[in-house]
């Protein structure tokens, strides 16, 4: 397999090479046009060899991480993943009611579009299919095209191996629910770390500010029409690195929130996360919560990675933060402390620049 990460515009040629040369491709560039992302996957198809990404992030095979992944214990589930932070979020809460993973196939946000018509998750359901140690698997992704829905969905029902679709957006289960089905009996209630001192309803602006795309729209699905903004999205990547690594635009957006402001944020550790993100985040939150705001935090993370999950989340706790290790619940309950007693929750959000 060869692992591409060259800024977008220079990545079509390298992944090409490597088709050529028998070789799977992982690419974790974005910025790549969804035409040249249709070509590569027909050529790839032709070839016998599975093309994730582009804007492929995560990846788990043989039992190393590519990517952004953490470290989960293993399993029989094996995941297709047109959600990077989607399979982490799983991944996540699985590992911490005790169940592994066997694979995570990572076939790009885009797989799942009328353009690109599914043809990477296709290819990673049949060989997850045709893998005798995966037990189970489940396809993760936000919203599909209807069309390419109705494919996948056929796909599954001929697969001899049990199939879950879990495609996130209003009126479908959300992640954590997704992750409790998976684990069935071993199932517990995810971890979580209440703030030092509870605060009642906040009358100002909800600043959702993640860097998870799939956490973005999920927290959207749940919370108020409000700012919910994804600096994973291309737009805010062109020429600097992920979010997930380089945290200062959303540090500046932590800088303008003000009294009575509620700061929604997920903070996702693992490989080739930022080393210490909670070193960089708390302090800024802090001051956040000095100048009358509030936070919840959806920390992605397992014991095992190595940025130390629990450490992370007490530098969060005690800049003020609510840090909770299921998203789904962390809106929520950034919803709880955004509504008023007796007020009907607001419409679903919507994730905007």
């Amino acid at each position: 397999m060869a692992l591409l990460s060259v800024p977008g515009a220079h990545v079509v040629p390298e992944a090409r090479d490597a088709l050529r040369a028998g070789l799977h491709v992982m690419i974790f560039s974005d910025n790549v046009a969804v035409e040249q992302e249709v070509a590569l996957k027909a050529e790839g198809a032709r070839r016998g060899l599975l093309v994730m990404g582009p804007d492929c992030g995560t990846a788990l095979i043989g039992g190393v991480g590519l990517g952004f992944m953490n470290v989960v214990r293993p399993g029989a589930l094996g995941v297709v993943a047109a959600s990077g932070t989607g399979a982490q979020q799983v991944a996540c809460l699985l590992d911490d009611a005790g169940v592994g993973l066997r694979a995570v196939l990572g076939v790009g946000g885009r797989d799942l579009s009328e353009e690109v018509g599914g043809a990477s998750t296709l290819q990673a359901l049949a060989l997850l299919d045709a893998d005798p140690g995966t037990q189970r698997i489940v396809v993760l992704s936000k919203t599909p095209a209807p069309a390419v829905a109705d494919r996948v969905a056929a796909a599954a029902a001929a697969c001899a191996t049990p199939v879950t679709l879990a495609f996130v957006g209003p009126g479908r289960p959300d992640l954590t629910a997704v992750a409790a089905d998976l684990a069935g009996d071993a199932w517990r209630e995810p971890h979580w770390w209440p703030a030092p001192r509870e605060r009642g309803h906040a009358p100002g602006r909800l600043l959702g500010l993640f860097a998870g795309g799939t956490l973005a729209q999920e927290a959207a699905a749940i919370l108020p029409r409000a700012a919910i903004t994804d600096f994973g999205d291309d737009r805010f990547t062109r020429g600097r690195p992920h979010p997930m690594i380089d945290q200062r635009a959303r540090l500046d957006a932590i800088a303008g929130a003000g009294a009575g402001d509620l700061l929604l944020l997920d903070v996702v550790l693992g490989h080739g996360a930022h080393p210490d993100p909670a070193a960089e985040l708390a302090p800024a939150v802090a001051a956040a919560v000095d100048r009358g705001a509030a936070a919840v935090v959806a920390l992605c993370g397992t014991a095992a990675d190595p940025q130390d999950r629990d450490r992370q989340a007490a530098l969060l706790v005690a800049a003020g933060g609510s840090v909770h290790l299921s998203n789904a619940a962390a809106a929520r309950k950034a919803l709880e402390l955004t509504t008023a007693p007796g007020d009907d929750p607001p419409a679903a959000g919507e994730v905007g620049a």
